[in-house]
């Protein structure tokens, strides 16, 4: 019995909610916030508890069987509240908030009022429910059409990136029908995983949504211009983890030839990373690529004080304006609202101390389905 790892897991449980007025049975509470200007709401979102049930079923083969029931039975609670956000006109498709009625923006004052914050379902989303539940072969192929007519260039172009990028033809974050086209080098990494994960055949869209992660890790825009890359992942240790992940799951040829800079890159940044989360994160991107180099990380020692001022994801409430004055504006912290999740980041850690027991010589854990 690894005694760390079974405390993580028994944390985690811990937190799941039991139903409350904010937050339904087996979701976990999460929060959006900008600390700028004073704002912070409890936000009932499933992607949190989405993204803790997939990182937990990755992990599920190599810990104690009790700790396996455990993530059994919060898998299990995560994924009965999908259908309140699925698509409202019943399509397999998800949205960050519930659908029927719309609750974006849940629990506030102001954001709910205009339908501006109104988002559309979305891949990174509706990628989890799919990795997390068992989807029929027709459901596959539903999707990969449904991801199809919402790529660049179907019905709109992209107009918010590198002037090089605007004719790939790949995945936008967003379904929705007048909704604009947007690439996220981690979102794009994650229905990627999924659409290999499935083994569902590819098409000028992978390629081109390939093409895309490549060559932003190629000239280190991902360094030097996270936002322009990732609007919901705007750090860089975000979007290594993320494309990491991807690469090692499934060695894809398409990124093989970054994969040495990917590293390389990622062992300078943990020397000079002080935020122990994004040293969490750097460290489990090196150890799925087999480096073992590092020093452990004492992951028992943590508590919620070393959670403070780390974020996973973030919304920008500017980029849905395609003018460009306005997107300039849009990087800036004062428009970006913050998610963070306790849960999750006890997640991150029993991710981390997993790996490291585990020292694989090639990294990537393999999804498990629940059993």
């Amino acid at each position: 019995m690894n005694a760390p790892l079974e405390i993580l897991i028994s944390r985690i449980q811990a937190l799941q909610s039991t139903g409350n007025a904010l937050f339904p049975k087996g979701l976990f509470p999460a929060q959006r916030s900008n600390s700028i200007i004073g704002y912070q709401r409890p936000d009932t979102t499933m992607f949190f508890s989405a993204i803790i049930a997939f990182t937990l079923q990755s992990v599920r083969k190599y810990v104690s069987p009790t700790s396996q029931q455990q993530i059994d039975a919060i898998h299990d609670l995560v994924t009965a509240n999908y259908p309140d956000f699925q698509n409202k006109d019943g399509l397999k498709t998800y949205n960050f908030w519930k659908t029927k009625p719309s609750r974006h923006f849940p629990n506030g004052r102001w954001f709910h009022r205009f339908e501006h914050f109104r988002i559309p379902d979305d891949i990174d989303d509706t990628a989890f429910a799919y990795l997390t539940t068992s989807p029929t072969e027709e459901e596959l192929l539903w999707l990969k059409e449904k991801l199809s007519l919402h790529a660049n260039g179907t019905k709109l172009w992209i107009r918010n990136t590198y002037p090089e990028y605007k004719p790939l033809v790949a995945y936008s974050t967003w379904f929705g029908k007048n909704m604009y086209v947007e690439f996220d080098v981690s979102v794009l990494s994650n229905m990627l995983y999924c659409i290999l994960h499935y083994k569902m055949p590819l098409n000028a869209h992978d390629e081109a949504s390939f093409e895309y992660i490549r060559s932003v890790i190629e000239t280190r825009r991902y360094i030097h211009a996270p936002f322009r890359c990732a609007h919901q992942y705007p750090r860089t240790p975000l979007i290594i983890y993320h494309v990491t992940r991807l690469i090692t799951a499934f060695d894809p040829p398409a990124l093989r030839s970054v994969k040495d800079q990917l590293i390389g890159d990622t062992v300078n940044l943990l020397k000079i990373t002080r935020n122990k989360m994004d040293r969490v994160l750097l460290a489990t991107s090196l150890l799925r690529f087999g480096l073992q180099k590092t020093e452990r990380i004492t992951v028992e020692t943590f508590s919620e004080k070393d959670f403070k001022g780390f974020y996973f994801f973030i919304a920008g409430l500017l980029t849905a304006y395609e003018n460009p004055l306005l997107y300039r504006l849009s990087g800036s912290p004062l428009a970006h609202m913050h998610w963070t999740c306790e849960a999750h980041c006890w997640t991150l850690l029993a991710e981390y101390e997993v790996l490291w027991n585990q020292q694989q010589p090639i990294g990537a854990l393999p999804l498990s389905n629940p059993s």
